[in-house]
């Protein structure tokens, strides 16, 4: 369990959450793990509860506390709330910035910025561990033109412009990325971005990691009372959760496509876990799906240094703490939403 910004995180599996007095109570085994005053919390999110007492439930909702409810895979599932004025006032103010072109080129400037940095540390991370297996001069002038992006951003007019210098980076950064693939090289070859459908197996797994964050990213936005249909950079589309994507941009390279470059250097995932359809579109099979998430959840566990907050938190917990910190800015508690940086 994890207490962050005022909401209390359950991360462990089989907790069961109760009321006693004005505190509430985490359970394992009917044995008390720990109890935290009421007044203290904000929120409640658990992934993977055994069930929460309907006398703290209705707790919940007399001190407008949200408790929400998550799978052990980080789909949103339900949120119990009190009065509605709090999440009413947010997404309202959330469709104000959405409809006003300089608002939302402010917020999706950061989520580009956060996405681009990280990108480049990608790289610049593969030139310091594996200087003798990879061209480190071509990396390294990539690099620069990624750091030449981040000073066009602040430049940026409005999100059309954006997202041209987002799709210029991108273009840079997956320019090389066939050279962070050390392991599986005749099978995992990498020509360039492709989906819908995915035509190589490395394609396969981005687009898969990619949908992993997205479903995880619209679950924080739900947990923290944002519409994850209405962005700020992705524009409204019937059915996509636009501020999702928004808000997973930061996430790409350093949750997926880390992940990718593991599964394959690592060589826990190989040519047999893919079927290969007849117009030449490449799946992930149900073994590669289940070698996929289970290595997914595992990573989830693994802790990092949040830069924001400046304490350990885990991976699979990022995008809800990012998702409160633009609940939070939004509000107006804080004067700038912070983009997750890794390094």
């Amino acid at each position: 369990m994890k207490k962050l910004l005022n909401t209390l995180y359950i991360v462990n599996p089989n907790k069961y959450l109760s009321l006693d007095g004005e505190n509430v109570v985490v359970l394992s085994d009917n044995i008390e793990l720990t109890r935290i005053p009421l007044h203290n919390l904000q929120g409640i999110v658990t992934f993977g509860y055994t069930g929460a007492s309907p006398a703290l439930m209705g707790a919940c909702a007399k001190y407008n506390i949200d408790l929400s409810f998550m799978s052990s895979n980080g789909k949103f599932l339900a949120r119990t709330t009190g009065a509605v004025r709090g999440n009413v006032m947010l997404r309202k103010e959330q469709y104000r910035i959405s409809d006003n072109e300089q608002r939302s080129t402010a917020i999706a400037k950061n989520f580009i910025t956060g996405k681009i940095y990280n990108s480049r540390w990608i790289l610049e991370r593969a030139t310091r561990d594996y200087p003798m297996r990879v061209d480190v001069d071509k990396l390294k002038a990539k690099s620069k033109a990624l750091a030449a992006s981040l000073g066009m951003i602040r430049d940026a007019v409005d999100t059309e412009q954006l997202r041209g210098i987002e799709g210029e980076a991108a273009a840079t950064y997956f320019s090389v990325f066939d050279n962070l693939i050390l392991q599986q090289k005749d099978d995992f070859a990498f020509n360039g971005r492709n989906k819908r459908p995915p035509m190589d197996m490395v394609n396969a797994l981005l687009s898969f990691a990619y949908t992993m964050l997205a479903g995880m990213c619209g679950s924080a936005l739900e947990t923290v009372g944002l519409d994850p249909y209405v962005g700020f950079m992705h524009k409204d589309r019937p059915g996509r959760i636009s501020l999702a994507l928004d808000l997973m941009e930061e996430f790409r390279g350093v949750m997926g496509d880390r992940f990718v470059i593991t599964l394959i250097n690592k060589k826990l995932i190989n040519k047999t876990h893919f079927t290969v359809k007849e117009n030449g579109a490449v799946y992930l099979n149900d073994n590669g799906r289940k070698v996929f998430l289970s290595a997914w959840q595992s990573k989830k566990q693994e802790s990092i240094k949040h830069p924001f907050l400046n304490e350990k938190v885990q991976w699979g917990i990022v995008p809800f703490v990012q998702a409160m910190l633009l609940a939070r800015y939004i509000r107006g508690d804080i004067d700038e939403y912070p983009p997750f940086f890794w390094k």
